[in-house]
């Protein structure tokens, strides 16, 4: 049985995260719309957790970021990344569970991403009417969990983003 520890990514552990994610995730991952809200905009730290192996490797990652939509803060989910080689052992399920059950402690009510409904509807993702994420976006990928009721409109940036 394979063991694990979940930590808060620092700051020492970009490279190997961001590693990660440029072997998940197609090239020019960076030029997708979700990017631009995260442009010079400081993650949520305490949320944004990896899962390192007993080995010290860097299995996988989940990151938060703070957004409005309309004049509501929440949060953006992304990117979640488990290593190839460590897909299928739960780990991004773990993460996920974990990081979401801090977020109204945090307090952040809502949490949105844009992904799958089939996958992340398991994690009581539901899709979002009424809240528009910069094109292109498919809207059907529009996801969130939380406190929604009333909450419509635009996505941007976090109004105090460098």
């Amino acid at each position: 049985m394979q063991v694990f520890s979940i930590a808060q990514e620092q700051p020492s552990d970009w490279w190997e995260v961001e590693a990660l994610y440029d072997l998940c995730f197609a090239p020019g991952r960076e030029a997708l719309s979700s990017y631009r809200l995260r442009d010079g905009v400081d993650k949520v730290a305490p949320l944004c957790l990896i899962a390192r192996d007993r080995d010290g490797i860097v299995a996988a990652a989940i990151r938060y970021w703070p957004i409005m939509v309309g004049d509501h803060p929440a949060l953006l989910l992304g990117p979640i990344a488990v290593h190839p080689t460590r897909q299928g052992e739960g780990l991004g399920g773990l993460l996920m569970h974990q990081s979401l059950e801090m977020t109204e402690g945090l307090g952040w009510p809502r949490v949105m991403l844009v992904g799958d409904y089939p996958y992340y509807s398991r994690f009581g993702f539901e899709k979002l009417t009424g809240v528009e994420m910069p094109p292109p976006t498919n809207p059907d990928r529009v996801l969130g969990i939380g406190d929604w009721e009333g909450i419509e409109g635009a996505v941007t940036k976090w109004p105090e983003a460098k």
